[in-house]
């Protein structure tokens, strides 16, 4: 898991979040509500199982990348914390909303869900549907 302090030297003077890779986010992550804290409690998964399945997502032909989306309270809290999660993906909305079935996502919508760093390339055909808990 990336030290806060790097996200937010990364995030650098204007405070833009850099966008993180699965295993920047996840990897001996064991903070439970890191990732959707409303919901951690209340029929969200642990962090490992939402790991698994967002490598399972990563891995499909239709998919070019999985990115985490941290919240702007990281910046202020001084701790990694995630409300979103986007992937660049030639599937519609009601297919992502498919794959996140049973994580107690509020949904799926169309682009990021705020401004962000270190974007991957979009390939052509493909968008970006950002995976959100409210």
């Amino acid at each position: 898991m990336i030290a806060v302090e790097d996200v937010i030297e990364r995030a650098g003077p204007e405070g833009v979040l850099p966008l993180l890779s699965l295993g920047e986010f996840f990897a001996g992550n064991t903070v439970e509500d890191s990732l959707a804290p409303n919901q951690w409690g209340y029929g969200r998964p642990p962090l490992a199982e939402l790991a698994a399945g967002l490598a399972r997502i990563a891995d499909r032909p239709e998919v070019a990348w999985v990115r985490v989306q941290l919240h702007p309270e990281t910046l202020d809290l001084a701790e990694l914390l995630a409300e979103a999660v986007a992937v660049c993906t030639s599937a519609d909305a009601a297919i992502c909303e498919s794959w996140a079935a049973g994580w107690e996502a509020s949904g799926v919508v169309n682009g990021l869900v705020d401004e962000y760093l270190d974007v991957p390339p979009v390939p052509v055909g493909m968008a970006i549907r950002s995976i959100v808990w409210d």
